[in-house]
């Protein structure tokens, strides 16, 4: 590593940020706050634009001239199967996330939805509509762009899997200093992104804890959370991918749809498929609308700035990670298998998701006993847990969700820690378990320092800030990968 300018930046930079976190928790915040905060009111059209851009290139790449194109060579067949490779993209993407914001979003937006008024019908509707449009279709288009430009150009050129890789194998490399800077952008994006949504998740954790077993919310059961947790993500990261990160993405996948289908049946089941089915039409429906939708004639840029903006970016954050992740569990699929898989099929699980949870949240707001809304202003950390107890069996249900939390974020974690150790050893498919373990440490240094902060907020903050650079190294991905793509062998025969 000593001749490995992009390892030897990256830690030194990722070491500063982590001690300033931890000794100085306000000061790192402010910064956070204000760079978010910058990208969000001065860029708002930018990234809403890139976003959807990256929807219809994925709609493009599915079932235009390039969908039957393998990410490898054209007898390379898929290393995973379609349940485990299903498990571990959705696990790695936002599978935590979903169980952070389930109940909580959609209730945000039935009290306060951007320019009607709240606590209607049309209102319940609508929300489920603005839940569907932060994790569906876009987020996981960013996801799959990413993944789709790093894996073509591993398996079908043979280049690292590595952020510069495109750059480098288009445009050369006159400047070195360009594609470390590339390279280093990314690793940050990705610390940057897990260390906040990893902080997220340990407060849900916490808040979980005091619910079952009346456990203080404090710092020091925060630090303890964090520290079993990089324990066991330290374990999984050396055992390998086929092993720690495949086996906890399928135990993370069993146990979220039983708690999934406990909720269903034993919850308003009428009511909840009724949105389930209402909530696609809506969405579908809707989706080019809301796509480019900014209200700036009824002075709501703040809550867009507040929620699709920071969504969006969020995702980008997770970009490199989550891309460089799903590429490497990829190859061997084609372009059309590999975005309906990556992008439609956890966008309709996700909106059963929200259906179940966030209907159920709501059902009970209008038609039932009431008190939800209370709840989730008053702690959305806590949210979930105040669901289960309106349904049979809420110890349990806690229990068994608080292990799912726990197993997610370990995931997640296993599955960072992975990525970064290949970015930073110049695109090592099997990185060494001494760097796994290295970057390991520092993201739970990193994530201790989030969390001392002791605010959702700026943990979003946090997630989000790696984004606004990387931005605009990933659109010089995708220009690389549409003039590579359209040299490619397969189609070159197709036009002849």
């Amino acid at each position: 590593m000593k001749n490995n300018l992009v390892f030897l930046i990256s830690i030194a930079l990722c070491s500063i940020i982590g001690i300033w976190g931890v000794v100085a928790p306000d000061a790192m915040a402010s910064a956070a706050l204000g760079l978010t905060g910058f990208a969000l009111k001065t860029l708002d059209w930018f990234f809403l634009a890139l976003c959807t851009s990256f929807l219809i290139l994925g709609a493009y790449m599915a079932f235009g001239p390039y969908a039957n194109i393998r990410l490898g060579k054209d007898e390379d067949r898929p290393e995973f199967s379609n349940i485990s490779w299903l498990s571990m993209l959705f696990a790695a993407g936002m599978g935590a996330g979903l169980i952070f914001w389930g109940v909580a979003e959609p209730m945000f937006h039935y009290l306060s939805p951007p320019g009607m008024e709240g606590k209607t019908a049309e209102a319940a509707r609508f929300a489920m509509v603005i839940t569907n449009l932060h994790w569906g279709l876009h987020a996981w288009s960013i996801y799959a762009i990413c993944a789709l430009v790093i894996a073509y150009f591993s398996f079908r050129k043979d280049a690292p899997p590595l952020i510069s890789s495109p750059i480098r194998s288009e445009f050369g490399c006159k400047y070195p200093i360009v594609c470390h800077s590339a390279d280093i952008i990314g690793v940050l994006a990705v610390i940057f992104g897990l260390a906040g949504s990893l902080a997220m998740g340990v407060l849900q954790v916490r808040a979980g804890l005091g619910e079952v077993f009346n456990i203080p919310a404090t710092d020091g059961v925060s630090l303890i959370i964090l520290g079993l947790m990089t324990v066991m993500f330290l374990i999984s990261a050396s055992t390998g991918l086929d092993k720690g990160i495949k086996i906890l993405s399928n135990i993370n996948m069993i146990i979220a749809i039983s708690i999934l289908m406990i909720i269903i049946l034993a919850g308003p089941t009428r009511f909840i498929m009724e949105v389930f089915i209402t909530s696609i039409g809506d969405y579908f429906s809707q989706l080019i609308n809301m796509s480019f939708k900014l209200y700036p004639y009824k002075e709501l840029s703040s809550w867009t700035s507040g929620w699709t903006l920071t969504y969006l970016i969020w995702w980008l954050a997770w970009g490199p990670f989550v891309g460089i992740f799903i590429a490497r569990i990829s190859r061997g699929r084609t372009i059309r298998e590999f975005v309906i898989g990556v992008i439609l099929v956890p966008t309709v699980f996700s909106i059963l998701w929200f259906a179940a949870f966030g209907g159920s949240a709501i059902y009970i707001e209008m038609f039932g006993g009431g008190g939800m809304a209370d709840l989730v202003l008053e702690d959305v950390s806590k949210a979930l847990f105040a669901l289960f107890t309106w349904f049979p069996m809420s110890e349990i249900l806690s229990g068994l969700t608080l292990i799912l939390i726990f197993v997610f974020l370990v995931t997640s974690a296993d599955s960072g820690t992975f990525v970064v150790s290949m970015m930073t050893s110049k695109g090592n498919l099997n990185p060494s378990t001494k760097l796994k373990l290295t970057w390991g440490v520092l993201i739970g240094i990193i994530t201790a320092g989030t969390l001392f902060t002791g605010s959702v907020t700026i943990a979003k903050a946090m997630a989000i800030s790696g984004a606004i650079p990387f931005s605009l190294i990933l659109i010089l991905q995708v220009i690389a990968f549409l003039r590579t793509i359209r040299r490619d062998p397969s189609v070159q025969k197709v036009n002849k």
